[in-house]
Order: structure tokens, then C-alpha cells, then sequence
């Protein structure tokens, strides 16, 4: 079997509160954007209004990311679970 050629890497200029980022995908360069954009909105609403520095600031983003992913993982399990089940039956 011939091995497959990894995915190309590309890099991908972002920024994300004030900071400009080069980060490295082989997805999609749109999804990426995406994400950053989407943490850099957050990290934003937490700023506002507070004198809270940044890397404070990107500590209680990460936390409401984590619960985000918790929330959502758990949510999974419960949907594969009961797939599972009605499979099952």
C-alpha cells in the first residue's frame, strides 16, 4: 500500500486581542480565522469594562472554552448513549 503524502501545512496570520499570531493548519485557513475570531471576541467581552490584564484575561477565556467543551463532551455521551440503546433494541 502506497503512504499517503501528509496534509500540507499552511500558515495563517491572525490576531487575537491586540496580538498578531502566525499559526500553522493543515486545515482549513477559514476555520482557523474562524476560531480566532471567535477567541478574540471573547476575550474582548471579558475585557470590557475591567482593568484585567491580558494573560488574566486569556486565563478566564481558556476556563469558558474548557466548560464550553465539557458541556458539549457530555452531551455527546449522552446522545451515543441512547443511539447505542435504540440500536439495540
Amino acid at each position: 500500500m502506497a503512504s499517503e503524502a501528509p496534509p500540507e501545512k499552511k500558515t495563517v496570520r491572525v490576531t487575537i486581542f491586540n496580538n498578531s499570531y502566525s499559526l500553522v493548519t493543515s486545515g482549513k485557513e477559514a476555520d482557523v480565522e474562524e476560531l480566532a475570531h471567535r477567541v478574540d471576541e471573547l476575550m474582548s467581552n471579558i475585557a470590557r469594562g475591567s482593568n484585567t490584564d491580558a494573560s488574566r484575561i486569556a486565563v478566564i477565556a481558556c476556563m469558558h472554552l474548557a466548560d464550553e467543551l465539557r458541556t458539549a463532551e457530555s452531551k455527546h455521551r449522552s446522545l451515543s448513549r441512547l443511539l447505542e440503546e435504540s440500536l439495540a433494541e
